[in-house]
């Protein structure tokens, strides 16, 4: 009975199916690596550009193209590089001799789903030119504003072992990821699947079999419903801690700022509307915490030497707070 009063408050019913569909049209290709497709529907639907972070072969940049071909919208792919450039990435002026005058040549940040491969790899000035697309969706060129199209999303990949000709991307971009994907090899079960998926056919011809099952203004739709999703004042306070803890951990250089907390709060009420619940959960609120928070903290040199992770240390903080009943 109660279950039945939950549906009619809020129909998730439509972006239930949805996601379903894209998980369907995903797992064409792409076997196991089930929590990695969730987190990037969950990004989708709270409008944040997320970093996938793992080593080369588990499907990074083929998952992120994935996710652009199952939307109907336009798709750019930029492989970042030590030499590349900041109008590189959104464009410059160029004069033209017809008219006598300059003209905006866009570049490949124009586009809804931008898949940035291997963004460690350029240096700090083309990092600084993603800052203001990240956080504003527009750029400023020459003192002219160009705003990017709806729905304007960063999928950017970096790999975790390889050092060489890699720069630590800034505390300032880092905080505008929603979330930090760690993508672990898969399991023994999912390689066998892996293997049969593929053995008689090319991963062109799997892509091909991968259709579009959702357009922009559902996007805009689901988005609206998650705003509507129910988060009582308790678990509001349980977020603020969190975060308030991460500032305040002796083993942290660096705390998460206000942002972690809005990302945690909107990311947990995708979730939750994603379980086929119109409110949010304590339980909801630690799933979401380590993706949020995990790239958003700096460890002090001494904890790093002890071989402390940042997930450790949101799990030890996600314990030690009393969770809301």
């Amino acid at each position: 009975m109660e279950e039945s009063i939950f549906q009619q408050r809020i129909d998730l019913s439509g972006l239930n199916t949805s996601m379903d569909n894209i998980r369907a049209e995903i797992g064409k290709v792409i076997v196991g690596q089930h929590k990695m497709l969730d987190l990037l529907i969950i990004g989708l639907l709270c409008d944040g550009h997320i970093l996938i972070e793992g080593v080369p072969g588990v499907a990074k940049t083929l998952t992120a193209k994935l996710v652009s071909k199952v939307i109907d919208v336009d798709f750019s792919r930029i492989q970042f590089t030590p030499d590349l450039m900041p109008s590189d990435v959104i464009g410059t002026s160029v004069f033209n001799p017809k008219e006598g005058d300059f003209y905006f040549k866009s570049g490949p940040i124009f586009s809804n789903i931008v898949l940035i491969d291997e963004i460690n790899r350029a240096p700090a000035k083309t990092q600084a030119a993603l800052f203001e697309v990240m956080e504003e969706r527009q750029v400023t060129v020459d003192g002219f504003t160009h705003v990017m199209p709806f729905p304007f999303i960063i999928l950017a990949t970096q790999n975790p072992v390889e050092q060489e000709g890699t720069y630590r991307l800034p505390e300032a971009q880092l905080d505008r990821f929603i979330f930090k994907i760690d993508v672990q090899y898969p399991t023994l079960q999912e390689e066998i699947g892996i293997l049969n998926n593929q053995h008689g056919r090319t991963q062109l011809q799997l892509l091909a079999e991968v259709e579009k099952v959702i357009s922009p203004l559902a996007i805009q739709q689901f988005r609206e419903t998650i705003h509507s999703v129910i988060v009582e004042p308790r678990l509001v306070e349980f977020i603020a801690r969190i975060v308030y803890e991460t500032r305040n951990n002796p083993a942290l250089y660096l705390g998460a700022s206000p942002r972690a907390s809005l990302a945690i709060l909107r990311a947990s009420k995708a979730f939750a509307a994603m379980q086929g619940r119109d409110f949010v959960t304590p339980e909801d609120i630690k799933e979401m915490a380590p993706p949020v928070l995990r790239h958003r903290i700096i460890l002090t040199p001494e904890k790093e030497m002890e071989g402390l992770t940042a997930d450790d240390l949101i799990d030890s903080i996600l314990k030690a707070i009393e969770v809301p009943r």
